[in-house]
């Protein structure tokens, strides 16, 4: 699959995601409206009806319009005459157990003599308790007629619980999306590793073509019946295929070994020595590969510069970011190499002026055989290993690298505890 189905395949995922829980969304709402309203029509004839039997009661006509909903669980009844609490308790209940309303609620009665709120009870229908004092304050509403408010403290958390057929099918909706998401995230891994694999035997067959070249090449003249005339030119090819074949050795046993480490299986020989010192002697190595006319500048800022660590493993990962230094700029190099000592650290900066790292490339360049795209272009030697190296051997001792990029260039800061 190329990148372009790839990409289109995961977009068309996405998008069928997005959408399946958006209806399963959408249509949670409305069922939950659709209780809700329900519940509160049922709630209304209820009331019509204990409205109805009061006024029969009393003898009295029912007003226009009698209730009022002020909230989603919070009824008013507008009467007129005096209620008597008891009374409507008995009434309310009988006509919400016939409507099959069985959610909690409190009464309470506002008597417009006193101008006061005669509070009623908490009435619990599913046990079929006894009624308790009220446990909220209803509201004392500017009227003059009297009234009874009705208030059902739990409906919200009621009518979710009735729908829990729609929770389950949203739980078993959640799983099957969280385990799709999964199996995306494993595919992107997939190809990110196999594109990793592609680039590394990419590299490895361009690394390894040079050297099989001139040794293919020197043995087509070895073969030559001149040659054996010629003892010098003998020697000379000899010496080549020697050269070119201990480079070939070199590079298989340096990504056999490169392959199979990890930090847990580093050995450390640790012994104490100058950090400054040790990145001086690394300079001078580094210096003879430098591209004409560059150069590297060396800042002691650090006054303590004692560590304890493996001195080959630290001036390999030195020479090595000095090399990418040099190596990976397009740009005259100007490299420069600072230390700075903190409290119980030292730190190494390394800073170049080459084109910098992408931001989406940073995090993955310390991977093992990760190599910054380049295309078909491989005007630079390497497995992506080095960078993977460097990291392994810092943490070893204890140590973090971290790193900055732009345009500018790009900086390494390897942090080390002091001895």
């Amino acid at each position: 699959m190329n990148r372009k189905t790839f990409r289109l395949v995961v977009f068309l995922a996405a998008i069928s995601i997005g959408g399946i829980l958006f209806i399963q969304i959408f249509w949670v709402g409305k069922a939950f409206d659709l209780s809700n309203k329900q519940f509160e029509h049922n709630v209304n004839l209820a009331l019509l009806n204990v409205t109805s039997t009061l006024c029969e009661i009393n003898q009295n006509e029912i007003l226009p319009d009698p209730i009022e909903q002020l909230s989603s669980n919070y009824f008013i009844v507008n009467l007129n005459n005096k209620i008597a609490p008891e009374l409507l308790e008995t009434i309310l209940k009988s006509e919400f157990q016939k409507r099959e309303i069985a959610e909690d609620f409190e009464y309470g009665v506002f008597d417009c003599t006193n101008r006061e709120m005669v509070y009623g009870r908490y009435i619990n229908l599913k046990e079929n308790s006894h009624s308790a004092p009220a446990s909220s304050t209803f509201p004392q509403l500017n009227k003059d007629a009297y009234y009874f408010g009705v208030y059902f403290p739990n409906k919200t958390s009621t009518l979710a619980g009735e729908m829990w057929i729609w929770g389950f099918s949203s739980i078993v909706l959640l799983i099957v999306v969280v385990f799709f998401g999964y199996t995306l995230m494993a595919i992107f891994r997939q190809k990110k590793l196999s594109e990793i694999q592609k680039d590394f035997i990419n590299n490895m067959t361009h690394e390894f073509k040079t050297p099989i070249s001139t040794i293919a090449l020197s043995s087509e003249v070895l073969q030559s019946e001149e040659i054996t005339s010629q003892p010098e030119r003998l020697s000379q090819y000899a010496q080549i295929i020697k050269k070119e074949a201990t480079r070939l050795q070199n590079q298989v046993d340096r990504v056999l070994q490169m392959a199979t480490v990890e930090k847990e299986s580093i050995t450390l020989t640790k012994q104490e020595f100058d950090l400054n010192e040790l990145i001086e002697q690394s300079i001078q190595s580094a210096q003879l590969n430098l591209t004409q006319g560059g150069q590297i500048t060396f800042s002691k800022k650090a006054s303590e510069a004692m560590i304890s660590a493996d001195k080959v493993h630290l001036t390999n990962i030195i020479y090595n970011l000095l090399d990418n230094a040099n190596k990976y700029n397009e740009n005259i190099p100007d490299i420069s190499i600072s230390t700075i000592s903190k409290e119980h650290t030292v730190s190494i900066i390394v800073q170049d002026n080459g084109k910098g790292i992408d931001k989406k490339e940073q995090e993955l360049i310390f991977k093992k055989f990760y190599r910054v795209p380049t295309g078909n272009v491989h005007n630079v030697k390497g497995f992506g290993l080095g960078l993977y190296y460097v990291k392994m051997i810092v943490e070893a001792h204890g140590g973090k690298i971290s790193l900055e990029s732009s345009d500018a260039g790009t900086t390494f800061t390897l942090d080390l505890p002091l001895s």
